[in-house]
């Protein structure tokens, strides 16, 4: 077992340690202030590589301004934008990655800028019941993306991607017709619930919406004025035909068709 380390011995290590520290960051200001501007280029690159993009990016950025017109502006260009991606600073990365394929639409970063920029707005998106501003943005920037370069190699993995948005503006769209019913507002309730099915039409959703339809046309007509409740219960009566025909074996069969035997009694009046 080694021996513990006396006060002295500590010491001297917290020396050793911050005077590592200040050689490295002496070391660092002195390529910041290099004169070689190729050699700062090549100490940025390294850091990049080194994944110390704290250093790379002022490097990069410094950089942008010296070989502007040059041919190699845009590779500096595209590493900046990089730094600001990996620093995970979506919003700047997004920028300059859209801006990058603007301004150099045939380099050969293009096309992986305009994915990463797409990344960056997916990276953005947030939780369903949040605005999806960021979502619609990168479907867009996404579907942009692949008619551009229809027979990428990162074609399956963006439709994943996609899928995976569209998915949460789907469950976005499903809850927000959901609440209309848990706040009684049936008729809010069957509108956006029948919206939803035809926006979304495969949705994994669409058994529940169309059982919640059923429950929402019955409370609907029940609690409607007489002049407006034959009409309403016969809505129930359609909208449990269609519930039974597409979910013959649904878990909510049983109570559907007590609504149903519900609706057919109150009918009975208007006979």
């Amino acid at each position: 077992m080694l021996p513990l380390p006396t006060c002295n011995m500590k010491r001297l290590l917290l020396f050793l340690a911050i005077a590592l520290v200040l050689g490295s960051c002496s070391e660092y200001s002195k390529i910041l202030k290099h004169p070689n501007n190729d050699f700062r280029f090549d100490m940025a690159v390294e850091y990049f590589n080194e994944k110390e993009y704290n250093k790379a990016l002022p490097l990069f950025e410094d950089l942008i301004a010296v070989y502007r017109g040059t041919k190699k502006s845009e590779q500096i260009y595209f590493y900046y934008a990089h730094c600001q991606y990996m620093l995970e600073d979506y919003i700047m990365a997004g920028y300059y990655f859209k801006n990058f394929a603007k301004t150099f639409p045939n380099s050969a970063y293009t096309e992986k800028a305009l994915f990463l920029g797409a990344m960056c707005a997916y990276k953005q998106s947030p939780k369903f019941s949040l605005d999806q501003a960021a979502t619609y943005e990168a479907i867009n920037d996404f579907q942009l993306f692949l008619n551009r370069y229809p027979k990428t190699e990162r074609k399956d993995t963006t439709q994943v991607l996609m899928d995976k948005l569209q998915e949460k503006l789907e469950l976005k769209a499903f809850e927000n017709a959901k609440q209309y019913y848990k706040i009684e507002k049936y008729k809010a309730a069957v509108i956006a619930l029948n919206n939803t099915i035809k926006e979304y039409p495969a949705s994994k959703y669409e058994e529940e919406m169309h059982f919640l339809i059923v429950k929402s046309s019955f409370e609907l007509a029940i609690n409607s004025i007489q002049e407006k409740k034959k009409e309403r219960l016969m809505e129930t009566i359609k909208a449990y035909y269609t519930f039974v025909d597409r979910f013959a074996m649904s878990k909510w069969s049983k109570e559907a068709e007590g609504i149903f035997v519900k609706t057919q009694k109150e009918l009975e009046q208007f006979n």
